[in-house]
């Protein structure tokens, strides 16, 4: 069974790391802004000797307005078909192979998903050796889910 005590300091561990995830992303995000706003007043008080004031001010807010077309353009885009259509190398057991290079190609094609699996790692390292061992074989199981397909694995039971 496991103890209170140890409950009790993940519990912690778990609300300090979310803590300071929001906190840093409110930080970050203040900066990003700020730095932002300043970028766009030093380029109206560089303009306006050159041009006034006013299109000064026109020529700075339609570069921003076209660079953040082209932001979303860019995040709208359909992915490239090297991505799609890249496949992990199979072993001759048809279990995939993990080297350090399978590992890579695997962070890279789920990012959001290793980086779950590396905090989950993290906060039981200390704790629970086999736990451990758990979770990282879920991650991969959950990446090797997603790789499938929708409807892919229905019928097999996890490992």
């Amino acid at each position: 069974m496991i103890d209170s005590v140890v409950v009790k300091n993940a519990v912690r561990k778990v609300i300090a790391g979310i803590v300071g995830l929001i906190v840093a992303i409110i930080l970050l995000c203040a900066l990003l802004i700020t730095s932002f706003y300043l970028l766009v007043q030093a380029s109206i008080q560089a303009l306006t000797p050159l041009v006034g004031n006013t299109p000064a001010m026109a020529i700075v807010g339609g570069s921003c307005a076209l660079v953040l077309v082209l932001f979303f353009l860019a995040l709208m885009a359909p992915m490239s078909s090297s991505k799609s259509s890249s496949k992990r190398k199979k072993t001759a057991g048809g279990r995939s192979a993990l080297s350090v290079d399978g590992v890579r190609a695997i962070i890279r094609e789920h990012p959001m998903e290793s980086a779950m699996t590396a905090f989950a790692v993290g906060v039981v390292q200390q704790t629970d050796p086999k736990l451990r061992s758990v979770l990282l074989q879920g991650g991969f199981e959950l990446m090797k889910h997603q790789d499938l397909g929708p409807g892919a694995g229905q019928g097999e039971p996890p490992v």
